[in-house]
């Protein structure tokens, strides 16, 4: 299963496209900063399922601002990030990916992409898509049986 990653769009649907053309996904998640991006995605791609949280620049949405999925067999945490601050205290959102016992913990906010893994939980931020003062990222999770990986690419 490849799973593609993408947060912090703000406009910029057409480089979303380009993610999806590159990376063939199976699922897109779409990590906030501007929903109605994604939803003009999945009108592009109706076929590929995909699944959002809001960002702090999401006004009026009122869909759940954390979600914990499941994707072949592994127990995702999204959220923007904002309501854990991970600008200031990234621990919070692993503290709560860890209760919640997610295997991956996913968030934005920051538009910077990052990946780590302590053994247990893999914390992936895929960056910013739009790429506004940087080039633009995305995140890449792949999942074959029970070998899971998360990585980011520039565009």
């Amino acid at each position: 299963m490849r799973i593609l990653v993408m947060s912090d769009s703000h406009g910029s649907v057409d480089k979303m496209v380009r993610c999806v053309e590159l990376t063939e996904p199976d699922c897109i998640l779409h990590l906030g900063d501007c929903v109605r991006d994604a939803e003009r995605l999945q009108d592009r791609f109706p076929h590929i399922p995909m699944t959002l949280v809001p960002g702090n620049c999401d006004y009026g949405c009122f869909d759940e601002a954390e979600k914990l999925i499941e994707l072949g067999g592994k127990r995702i945490l999204m959220m923007h990030g904002h309501t854990r601050g991970v600008k200031y205290d990234l621990q919070r959102a692993c503290y709560a990916a860890r209760e919640f016992g997610a295997d991956i913990l996913l968030f934005g906010h920051t538009h910077r992409p990052l990946v780590d893994f302590d053994g247990s939980l893999y914390v992936m931020n895929p960056g910013t898509v739009g790429g506004r003062g940087n080039s633009p990222t995305y995140g890449v999770i792949t999942i074959n049986d029970k070998v899971y990986d998360c990585a980011t690419y520039r565009l």
